[in-house]
């Protein structure tokens, strides 16, 4: 019942579900304290990606396979990098580490979020600012890529959101992109994404990866939940969490819910 509540508040309106969204990602740091504990998506798992991990990485396997998964859609080795929604920042520091950049920064309408981060990680070619990703806080024509993990669906305006990254890429910038929509938003999805001024590159269902992913992840999830978290709203963080059985999870098998990547680029400027 609760549930189903917070479900009708979140979607009454552009400005009921950013409010909730804010406040539920200021309040998350202080159930899941646990440094450990960087990565919030609902994770990928693929039979063709097998990444060599530390031991720290290993806990978050899946989620960081997300991150690998859609950064590995362009070359981003010494390019300047934006993730918008970046959370408790594990998959900033996997790419920071990882994969090359000269810089990456990490922007999320949280402070806590950004607290956490900035205590935790240490890379120099790492940082992050709280910013509202409907009205980035930084220049026009700055990053060479843009990257967005199953964070939209949070935003009150899609649009807003896809003007603000057209705004802040670089000419020939690179908007590397997943979440998940109810499948009767998918239209309205692709409509935002073909408005945006951003060329469409490719663009892939990824539904069944992530169903996959939860299910590896979906019993340490569990516990942690049993952990941390009051009976009483345990079904709410589990549905969050996306483990097995839950309404989210349900709603992926289903396919009530559906799970895209996309690449898009924004085009060499016009001459006058």
């Amino acid at each position: 019942m609760l549930q189903n509540i917070l479900v009708w508040f979140i979607q009454f309106s552009p400005k009921t579900k950013k409010w909730f969204w804010c406040k539920w990602y200021s309040v998350f740091p202080r159930i899941a304290p646990d440094p450990k504990f960087k990565c919030m998506n609902f994770g990928y798992f693929s039979d063709n990606l097998k990444l060599v991990l530390g031991s720290d990485d290993e806990l978050e396997r899946y989620p960081i396979q997300l991150y690998h998964h859609v950064a590995s859609q362009a070359d981003i080795k010494g390019k300047f990098i934006l993730e918008v929604g970046s959370g408790r920042g594990g998959g900033a520091d996997y790419i920071a580490r990882n994969l090359g950049p000269a810089q990456i920064t990490g922007l999320d309408i949280s402070n806590t979020a950004i607290d956490f981060c900035n205590s935790v990680y240490k890379q120099e070619n790492l940082s992050f600012v709280i910013g509202d990703s409907e009205n980035i806080p930084l220049s026009e024509n700055t990053f060479d890529i843009v990257i967005n993990i199953e964070s939209s669906h949070c935003y009150g305006s899609m649009k807003k959101f896809l003007a603000e990254v057209k705004r802040v890429l670089k000419p020939e910038g690179c908007f590397l992109f997943c979440d998940l929509r109810m499948t009767e938003k998918v239209e309205t999805l692709n409509k935002e994404l073909e408005e945006s001024g951003l060329a469409l590159v490719q663009k892939n269902d990824i539904t069944d990866n992530v169903i996959r992913g939860l299910e590896q992840m979906s019993d340490s999830r569990k516990k942690r939940i049993n952990r941390a978290v009051p009976f009483g709203i345990k079904s709410i963080f589990e549905s969050y969490a996306g483990v097995k059985g839950s309404k989210t999870y349900e709603s992926f098998v289903n396919g009530s819910l559906v799970y895209i990547s996309a690449l898009l680029q924004k085009p060499i400027k016009q001459k006058d």
